[in-house]
């Protein structure tokens, strides 16, 4: 029987498949990870045992990150493993934060009206550091594994941010709150999803479809990264200013002539249940509205490059 010969000059490259990953789904991690720490709080309320107050700080902190974390990974590529998703979210947290602390005590030290984007610009530029770092030696890259990668990276600095949060919420003037606590996690339990992983997954999309698009086929700082950093920056600072903001339209659309007096004397005026009220619906809806477009834009980036295989070039590139 003669074979047919076989042109390896103009043969297709071949495609890498997704495996099955293995693991717990992440809904088995979200639910397990609710169950352990609804009942660390519980057991906490009930036995007033302050030795179990890290336990609910972790398990707040990290339930979240680590759920959405697993969800991505399992739509990643072979060449974003475990490992390299693991380091990337601990490197992300752990370096992000420090960084990011660092640099904010020394450029933040005489805060302006500009601290909201300021912090927005240093915080996305050490997570987009820690992201290159996480990525250089990649044997390929495509859009949906930076997406996946940089979400491990914002979530890790998510989750290492939330503990420091709730750490804090437990101290207050009239001694440790463990209700304060629960409440400050539960409440950033349910914006993580739209804050941190989502901006840096938008950032690590951007860096790895242009590494894909280069010559040299390695992350490189280049205008169409520079631009989605800037993106980034600026829902961050959105985000940040939410608050501030709520305040300002409460007071426009609220204020009494009596109130907008003692405004202008620097100082804040009794207000009344209605305006908190309303200041609260203004906080979470535009908080909610900074998350929608970043969803929005995530989705655009996300289902077309959840459609392109990851494909060896025949220089051992990726192919875009």
């Amino acid at each position: 029987m003669t074979s047919l010969p076989i042109d390896h000059a103009n043969a297709a490259p071949p495609v890498w498949t997704q495996p099955p990953r293995t693991g717990p789904s992440w809904i088995r991690i979200l639910l397990g990870g609710s169950a352990l720490w609804m009942a660390s709080v519980v057991v906490t309320f009930a036995t007033r045992n302050a030795n179990l107050v890290p336990t609910i700080i972790l398990a707040g902190s990290f339930l979240v990150p680590v759920t959405f974390v697993a969800y991505a990974f399992r739509r990643a590529d072979p060449v974003v493993t475990g490992q390299r998703v693991f380091a990337a979210f601990v490197y992300g947290g752990a370096v992000g934060v420090l960084g990011a602390s660092v640099l904010e005590s020394v450029l933040l030290a005489h805060a302006s009206g500009w601290a909201y984007l300021q912090v927005g610009l240093i915080e996305e530029a050490v997570k987009l550091a820690v992201l290159w770092l996480m990525a250089r030696r990649l044997p390929a890259y495509t859009a949906r594994d930076g997406m996946v990668l940089g979400a491990a990276v914002g979530f890790g600095f998510a989750a290492f941010e939330s503990a420091g949060y709730a750490f804090n919420a437990l101290f207050t003037s009239s001694g440790l709150s463990l209700l304060n606590l629960v409440e400050t996690e539960a409440l950033r339990a349910v914006l993580a999803p739209l804050g941190h992983g989502l901006w840096t997954a938008l950032l690590g999309g951007a860096l790895f479809a242009t590494a894909a698009r280069t010559r040299s086929g390695r992350p490189r700082l280049r205008a169409p990264v520079i631009g989605w950093y800037l993106l980034v920056v600026l829902l961050h600072a959105f985000w940040d200013a939410s608050h501030t903001i709520a305040l300002w339209l409460m007071w426009v659309l609220t204020g009494t002539p009596a109130q907008w007096t003692v405004l202008g004397l620097g100082e804040l005026p009794d207000v009344t249940q209605t305006q908190v009220h309303l200041f609260t619906l203004l906080s979470w809806g535009l908080l909610v509205a900074d998350g929608l477009v970043g969803l929005m834009v995530l989705l655009v980036r996300w289902i077309p490059a959840n459609r392109r295989p990851l494909a060896r070039a025949r220089a051992g590139k990726a192919v875009p």
